[in-house]
């Protein structure tokens, strides 16, 4: 499979109308944070299955397609690096998680991460030192702080949650949109699976966070207890 194939074959898919509901959605406007991204219009579910096809693709090209203008591209690009990272030794797993956040410029939107960063990143640190993700978390990139979160969400799932709750805290006070909403929602899946953890963080700091992390870590909370919250009277 060549990447002048696939570029051709993507473009078939190509939707003007679908480009432009996707450039108003990830805010791409002047001074928004999405502002130049360039889409394609084509749909995740699209992409996915372009990632099965072209999966042998050299990492070269997989490249190649990562440093694109076009949004969809790089997704795709990340699409097809998570499939090869699965089937992948250890040796083999390791450069690409390097790939990963050696062009981590291009990893720049927030679908980008959530749909790639836990399975590379945070899979490979998995039983290894953090001490890279909480580098990132202290990154001045917007995006690199993203990735730090979403890293930590194979964690979650495994029930390790000291690496969140550690990157929660150093970004407990940014001012970022985007990360606010990360870090809430991250919290919020703690407390899918142990409450008393998740409540535990809040009650020593709901008070300073941000409105719009608060909200998105109390999200699934009873109306009552969500309330008191919002309210500071825990």
């Amino acid at each position: 499979m060549s990447l002048k194939k696939l570029k051709i074959d993507l473009q078939k898919q190509s939707s003007k109308k679908k480009a432009k509901i996707l450039q108003r959605f990830f805010k791409t406007g002047p001074g928004e944070y999405g502002q130049g991204d360039i889409f394609c219009g084509i749909t995740v579910p699209v992409l996915r299955e372009f990632s099965k096809e072209y999966q042998s693709l050299a990492i070269k090209e997989t490249l190649q397609l990562l440093k694109s203008k076009i949004h969809e591209h790089r997704l795709l690009s990340l699409f097809i690096l998570i499939l090869k990272y699965q089937k992948a030794d250890l040796l083999e797993k390791e450069e690409i998680y390097k790939i990963y956040l050696k062009h981590s410029k291009y990893i720049n939107n927030w679908d980008l991460i959530d749909l790639s960063a836990h399975h590379i990143v945070g899979s490979f640190l998995m039983n290894k030192n953090k001490a890279p993700i909480y580098h990132l978390a202290k990154s001045k990139s917007l995006w690199e702080r993203r990735i730090a979160a979403l890293s930590t969400f194979c964690y979650i799932r495994n029930y390790k949650f000291n690496e969140m709750l550690r990157i929660a805290h150093t970004l407990l006070l940014d001012k970022e949109d985007l990360i606010q909403k990360a870090v809430g929602w991250m919290l919020r899946e703690i407390g899918k699976r142990d409450l008393a953890v998740e409540e535990k963080f809040l009650k020593k700091h709901y008070k300073k966070m941000p409105r719009t992390m608060l909200r998105y870590a109390i999200e699934r909370f009873e109306e009552t207890k969500r309330q008191s919250y919002l309210k500071g009277i825990t």
